[in-house]
């Protein structure tokens, strides 16, 4: 009769105290969904473009209500986080900025620009449509 070994379980999350780094590791998957998610958002809206003015205007009034603007504003967040993110993924991929305090200098770098972007977009979008 063969005896059954209990195998050592693999550390898992609540093994590890959470760093900043994980956070923002775990950040950019959600962004990359939210990216993806989003993106069916712009389809309906080229959509409803394209099928003429009764659903573009319903379209209009959906991105334009409260609940519409913030998730354009979490979209927008998203697109700006992801993208700065992969920057400084790519920057890792040549072998620089991997120390840990490196790293944490470079992760706070990428909230404050994304944070930065998305605030310019706003501004720069709101500025165009001449206000509210």
């Amino acid at each position: 009769m063969a005896t059954i070994r209990e195998r050592p379980l693999s550390p898992h999350l609540q093994v590890y105290r959470l760093i900043f780094t994980m956070v923002l590791s775990g950040l950019h998957r959600i962004t990359g969904l939210v990216l993806g998610l989003g993106s069916l958002l712009l389809a309906y809206w080229l959509i409803a473009l394209a099928s003429g003015p009764d659903a573009f205007a319903t379209a209009q009034w959906l991105f334009g209500s409260w609940l519409g603007r913030l998730v354009i504003l979490g979209f927008t967040f998203s697109l700006f986080y992801h993208l700065c993110n992969g920057v400084r993924h790519l920057w890792w991929d040549t072998g620089r900025g991997l120390e840990i305090d490196e790293a944490r200098r470079s992760g706070v770098a990428v909230v404050v620009v994304s944070v930065g972007l998305t605030l310019a977009a706003w501004i720069v979008g709101y500025m165009m449509r001449g206000g509210a």
